[in-house]
């Protein structure tokens, strides 16, 4: 290139020799990466990159950009693929560091390794090198499946597999702590996994306005679509922090627009289905309402115990019995973060205190957890549950028939009343009737022993039971 001088203790012959070699071989590259990468993408990254220095002892090469943005940018996304081009080259060029010009100084040929050896450059600075960001706990092996998240685990599975999915974008939408920001980092993950040189982009959508209004305020608006524009698969979590916001979800807009024409991979996740999405532009929703919307509800009672049990399996001393993983499941109803929260906070002050994790010390230690994840659920409420479930009138409850058709159906409330109220016997025995505690005592007991037997009996209980805790 123009203005590719030689350090003066080189030989004048071998430098002009050298200079027109890597001249020559980068022309060459710069053909190749225009075709493959196309004209709009290396216009913007790759067509003002300059030759730097050059030491042909470490056989390493400087490329010089004009910001340390664009050299992490090139570095992230095209630094391998610019590698194996210059190797390929046989010119004597065995690595490649991609730098910010220093001070717009002409390149210059080395005879040893500079005095000051610059930082490699680093992956590209934003959530998204999947190396590096990701967190290797948030797998899909690590995430636990019920009835209630299903749906949204296949479809993250199927948007991260090797195979062109069927849809794009995916819609995740559930409240707080249910696992949203889980499937992210696992696609992701997964992705990358068979797909390493596929740029992969993560942000929240706060991240997402953020960036978009310093970019304009550095007037460097082009440079963050080039970005957007690059990934192979874009997370964008929590998307209802856009609403309101105008020149963001116009920008947004563009960007998924562009992604879906290319084959991109798009995921969003939100706190609730698209069409219940306020202040955001219609032509979003109904882009990101076209793909696959995938919901996950409030981890039921079952969901509870298997998440504890898989973090019981790994969690090591001091042990947890039965009593306070069920403990737990009933009492920490909220959202799963704050459920893992509290079983490890038990792990932890029992390592720090060397005391047993029982029951007692469970309570104990999560009283205030508790506290705030109490719902009253009342003995009325419970009536009225299980006269539907069972297709007989809420007065039943109260009656004094003994037809089994009846007499079941209000064995059932008076067992889930003494479990899921702090009623007392002679109280739950009023309500119902003003029978006798003796008679509450004797449809516990009951009903205990034909869980144990009976199936449908068991099976109703677990259905009557979620439906009140949710």
């Amino acid at each position: 290139m123009k203005g590719f001088t030689a350090v003066a203790n080189s030989s004048s012959v071998q430098a002009s020799h050298d200079h027109a070699r890597l001249e020559s071989a980068w022309d060459a590259i710069r053909a190749g990466l225009r075709r493959d990468i196309g004209p709009r993408m290396f216009d913007q990254w790759l067509k003002a990159a300059q030759l730097g220095d050059y030491c042909p002892e470490s056989q390493t090469l400087d490329l010089l950009f004009a910001s340390d943005f664009t050299a992490n940018f090139v570095s992230g996304h095209f630094g391998d693929r610019l590698c194996m081009a210059w190797r390929c080259a046989g010119v004597g060029v065995r690595e490649v560091r991609l730098r910010r010009a220093p001070n717009a100084v002409g390149p210059r040929l080395l005879e040893s390794a500079p005095a000051e050896e610059p930082v490699a450059a680093a992956p590209i600075p934003v959530e998204g090198a999947p190396a590096c960001n990701f967190q290797p706990r948030h797998s899909f092996a690590d995430f636990v499946t019920g009835e209630s998240n299903h749906l949204a685990f296949s479809a993250a599975q199927a948007i991260a597999a090797e195979a062109q999915p069927r849809f794009s974008p995916l819609f995740i939408h559930g409240s707080t702590g249910q696992g949203k920001t889980h499937l992210l980092h696992a696609i992701a993950q997964h992705f990358s996994s068979h797909s390493p040189s596929a740029p992969v982009l993560y942000m929240s959508a706060e991240r997402f306005m953020m960036e978009f209004v310093n970019a304009m305020r550095a007037n460097e608006t082009m440079m963050f679509k080039a970005r957007l524009r690059a990934a192979r698969l874009l997370l964008i979590d929590d998307i209802q922090f856009i609403a309101g916001k105008g020149s963001t979800q116009e920008e947004f807009l563009h960007t998924i627009n562009d992604l879906i024409d290319s084959g991109a991979r798009i995921v969003v996740t939100a706190d609730r289905a698209p069409q219940l999405l306020d202040s955001i532009d219609p032509r979003i929703l109904s882009r990101l309402a076209g793909g696959l919307v995938a919901d996950i509800r409030p981890a039921d009672l079952d969901l509870r115990l298997s998440i504890l049990e898989a973090k019981r399996a790994i969690a090591g001393d001091p042990p947890v019995p039965d009593a306070v993983v069920d403990f737990l499941a009933r009492s920490i109803r909220s959202n799963i973060r704050e459920l893992e929260g509290a079983f490890n906070k038990l792990i932890a002050y029992g390592q720090l205190t060397g005391r047993s994790v029982d029951l007692e010390f469970a309570q104990s230690m999560l009283a205030d957890a508790v506290r705030a994840n109490a719902r009253r659920i009342t003995v009325d409420e419970i009536q009225k549950v299980c006269a539907a479930h069972y297709k007989i009138d809420a007065a039943e409850m109260r009656s004094k028939r003994r037809a089994r058709a009846v007499a079941r159906p209000r064995q059932v409330a008076m067992y889930l009343a003494k479990k899921m109220t702090p009623r007392s016997l002679p109280e739950i025995g009023r309500i119902f009737g003003g029978r006798d505690h003796s008679t509450v005592i004797h449809a516990v007991r009951t009903i205990e022993e034909l869980r144990q037997t009976n199936a449908d009996i068991d099976a109703d209980i677990r259905t009557l039971q979620r439906q009140l805790e949710n």
